[in-house]
């Protein structure tokens, strides 16, 4: 197929080893940051933030996070041009979507009389995920995983590679980035970049991926 959405994610793959030398555009860069704050998520919550790791000294706390396990992913920590940490509100609460209610209103999207409405019955997809401790991050980690799909989509199309990380230690990155969390929990990252032509073995091979008869059911 020809089509320019499956060709750019026959370019998708996970990069194993990112040239140094090659930094994303900050014009990419803003274009990838209006195209993660277009993401979906249930009830339009948004309840994650990202922090861009582009500095030198962000970097290399990035890298000490990797004391304890997953140091097959920390050269990324370095040689990727970016690292994206993708954090979840553990505790999403009705007072937070009212935030984004009220931006619903303000941007003309939703119309005022309908406010209530919007903040008690969307809420209630919240309440259906939250136990008796307030505790909902099931489900707005998966809200944060899509994000993530959107953005792997968007880089495939800008022509910069990447490599989502679960390999991460959630406990340190929780300590070294305490202040930038505030709260929310990283359990993924996603190091960005270009990958080093000669070092990185399965660049430009063909997907491998199950046939469409082994995953769809049309009825």
């Amino acid at each position: 197929m020809t089509h320019q959405i499956i060709q750019d994610l026959n370019n998708r793959y996970t990069a194993k080893k990112y040239n140094p030398s090659k930094r994303i555009s900050a014009e990419d860069m803003n274009v990838l940051k209006q195209a993660m704050r277009l993401s979906a998520s249930s009830i339009n919550a948004q309840p994650w933030k990202f922090i861009i790791i582009e500095s030198d000294e962000a970097k290399q706390r990035f890298h000490d996070t990797y004391a304890n396990m997953y140091q097959f992913n920390q050269h990324h920590a370095k040689a990727a041009s970016h690292i994206i940490l993708f954090a979840y509100n553990p505790r999403f609460t009705k007072e937070q979507y009212k935030k984004v209610v009220d931006i619903e209103v303000s941007s003309g999207h939703l119309p005022a009389e309908m406010f209530d409405n919007m903040l008690n019955g969307g809420f209630t997809f919240a309440e259906a995920n939250t136990d008796e401790n307030g505790y909902n991050g099931y489900w707005t980690k998966a809200q944060t995983y899509i994000a993530l799909g959107n953005t792997l989509h968007v880089l495939a199309r800008l022509g910069i590679d990447s490599t989502p990380m679960e390999g991460v230690d959630a406990t340190l990155i929780g300590k070294e980035f305490e202040q930038e969390l505030e709260g929310y929990v990283c359990d993924v990252a996603l190091a960005m970049g270009y990958h080093m032509d000669s070092e990185d073995y399965n660049h430009g091979l063909p997907k491998a991926r199950l046939a469409l008869e082994d995953i769809f059911i049309e009825l």
